[in-house]
């Protein structure tokens, strides 16, 4: 695995409008040391579970170091997908849910991981519970004390953004109406984020359509022929008699 690949990294609950604060202060045009400023002093008072009160330094700084990560200062990889990202929300802001959450998978796959195995054990039986979700990632990250705490953290986020719901069973939840996802262009988006969260930066189509880690969305059919018209990042390589491979140019 990549250094980002194999990064859990997320280790405070992140909310919804404090992803917008940072896209936000990018769109204005802000240098990063302005905003890691700004957005101190936005968390001065601003606490995961959305109550306001102070917090300390060290969770403080762990959240800007995430929002910075991600928005900010991503990885030279992410940065042409962090633009269109940006440019994206700047024309569209009311579909800004999906252009974080294709964002935040991107620099931070162990969120996309997250999601891909609720998305999973939700299509499976309605609710899912945080154990069922914890013991699913160990088979991938390994049994670490770090992945069970990191990934409520994710899962608590998941809440804050109104993906998932507390249902009545403590630590159990159940999924929200999928949001659906008419621009055909905040798909491609969204494809190409599923595509960085993989060493391979490949996938099949069909699979990415129906990924599960996409579970808080619905998406419209696309064809191969129509990505590669819009997108000039994604390559389209058709084998058998119709699969469609999506490759990221230059990987």
């Amino acid at each position: 695995m990549s250094k980002r690949h194999e990064a859990i990294g997320i280790k405070q609950a992140i909310r919804l409008e404090w992803m917008q604060k940072a896209s936000n202060l990018m769109l204005v045009g802000l240098e990063a040391k302005t905003i890691r400023q700004e957005l101190h002093e936005f968390l001065a008072d601003r606490k995961g579970n959305g109550v306001e009160g102070e917090r300390s330094d060290q969770t403080r700084t762990f959240v800007v170091n995430n929002l910075m990560k991600i928005w900010v200062t991503p990885d030279l990889e992410l940065i042409s997908f962090r633009d269109a990202s940006l440019e994206f929300l700047r024309e569209h802001p009311s579909m800004a849910l999906a252009v974080h959450w294709g964002m935040i998978s991107a620099a931070y796959p162990f969120w996309f991981n997250v999601a891909r195995q609720t998305g999973r054990l939700l299509a499976l039986q309605g609710q899912v519970t945080q154990t069922q979700i914890i013991n699913r990632l160990k088979e991938q990250y390994g049994d670490r004390q770090t992945v069970s705490r990191y990934a409520r953290f994710v899962i608590r986020s998941f809440v804050a953004w109104k993906t998932l719901k507390d249902s009545e069973a403590k630590g159990c939840y159940e999924i929200f109406a999928p949001v659906s996802i008419a621009n055909p262009n905040l798909v491609i988006l969204m494809f190409e984020s599923a595509l960085l969260t993989t060493l391979e930066a490949k996938g099949v189509l069909g699979l990415l359509l129906n990924n599960p880690a996409f579970f808080p969305f619905q998406f419209p059919v696309i064809t191969g022929d129509f990505v590669s018209q819009r997108s000039d990042r994604i390559d389209v390589v058709r084998y058998g008699l119709d699969d469609e491979l999506l490759k990221l140019k230059g990987r």
